[in-house]
């Protein structure tokens, strides 16, 4: 796994807990949740390929293919 994808990871979840935090704290919880959800939504766009790479060594090394 590379670094650069654990970097982008955190990242995105400090910008949509500072952004959660500023909307809650304007009473824009609907808002906030929607946020919460899309940012769910793209780091598990992010790791998808990562998975299926990890799913992909193992069929190879206990040869399922």
């Amino acid at each position: 796994m590379e670094i650069d994808l654990i970097f982008k990871i955190a990242a995105v979840g400090i910008i949509v807990a500072v952004l959660n935090q500023i909307l809650k704290k304007t009473d824009h919880d609907e808002q906030a949740m929607m946020l919460t959800v899309a940012g769910l939504v793209i780091v598990l766009m992010m790791i998808i390929p990562a998975i299926d790479e990890l799913f992909g060594t193992i069929k190879s090394v206990f040869g399922l293919w």
